[in-house]
């Protein structure tokens, strides 16, 4: 754990550098002035740093893989041709765990930390948390955070593959849940998932189980090209084991190469196929189980498996494997 001394700052838009306009809060450019113009007074730091803006900025919500890509490629160059020892990525809440997580597995063996972060409220509104979440951020990097992906938030330094956004309307918007983590480590990683690697954007969906769903709507979504498809499943991995259609459609997509990933829908449930008969079920039809990952992880982790270029079998294999922290605790 190094104490960073030459930081790159990314701002990709967000709800910390917006400012009001007609429509609405909306980005807005040149905020490294107002950024330091508002630290001023708020505590010291003696990090240097370089200031970057991702084009276009972003309203979070408007988040796509390319924007994921964009950020890797920005850090990369950062830290592989710029020098920089850390990297501070100024990004809005809504897609913030989304981002935090993607980054984990498009960042694999960085041996710089990457520490994210933005506000509930905009930079110099009364009362706003982006000068404490800013300072927090620095103050951090500046003491020494080990290498991976970060979550500063509300005073928590929280695991960028671990973390997930529980309110709207709260500085203390982003929390670990206590989920179960458990499962082997991977021994080592395929020269394809090096950071230095480049991806492509792929063809991913989540759909959660929900009483009623029909084979029919799982074969027209999955009819569209789907490359993978993370099935929030009930409690421990159960799903309706009664319906033959649609186990039968899940069947099918297994064999055309469509990877089944699941994850349990509850806040702090974990999948165990088998547990129950249901869940075992699920499994057979050709189900990966994503154990106490959040689905912020397991949508990135896909991300990042399938846009390597792995194979399907290969992309299973490795999903069931710990690869940053997302399955275990310690590392």
């Amino acid at each position: 754990m190094r104490r960073v001394k030459n930081l790159f700052v990314l701002y990709t838009g967000g709800t910390i550098g917006m400012l009001q306009t007609a429509e609405g809060l909306a980005p807005a450019g040149g905020f490294e002035a107002r950024m330091r113009e508002q630290l001023q007074g708020q505590g010291e730091t003696r990090l240097n740093w370089t200031f970057a803006e991702l084009q276009p900025l972003l309203d979070s919500a408007n988040m796509t893989q390319a924007n994921w890509l964009a950020m890797r490629d920005a850090i990369v160059h950062a830290v592989e041709l710029g020098g920089h020892d850390g990297v501070l990525v100024l990004h809005g809440t809504d897609t913030l765990a989304y981002s935090a997580a993607a980054l984990s597995f498009l960042l694999l063996g960085l041996k710089v930390p990457v520490l994210l972060t933005g506000s509930m409220q905009p930079m110099g509104a009364p009362g706003s948390d982006a000068p404490s979440n800013l300072l927090g951020s620095l103050t951090a990097l500046e003491r020494g955070v080990e290498p991976g992906v970060w979550l500063f938030f509300n005073g928590e330094l929280m695991h960028g593959a671990r973390v997930t956004k529980l309110r709207s309307d709260a500085f203390d918007a982003f929390a670990v849940l206590p989920r179960e983590r458990q499962g082997e480590r991977a021994e080592s990683l395929p020269a394809e998932l090096s950071y230095r690697q480049p991806r492509q954007p792929v063809n991913l969906v989540v759909l959660p189980l929900f009483p009623g769903l029909r084979a029919e709507h799982l074969r027209a979504l999955l009819g569209t090209g789907v490359q993978a498809l993370l099935l929030e499943c009930f409690g421990s991995g159960t799903g309706p084991s009664d319906n033959e259609d649609l186990l039968a459609a899940l069947r099918e997509a297994h064999a055309r190469g469509v990877v089944l990933a699941a994850i349990s829908q509850c806040p702090q449930g974990h999948v165990a196929f088998d547990v129950y008969a249901a869940g075992s079920r699920l499994r057979d039809a050709g189900l990966v189980s994503g154990g106490g990952m959040t689905r912020e992880a397991a949508l990135g982790k896909l991300f990042s498996l399938i846009g390597s270029g792995l194979p399907p079998s290969e992309v299973e294999r490795l999903f069931a494997l710990d690869l940053c922290g997302e399955r275990v605790d310690a590392r």
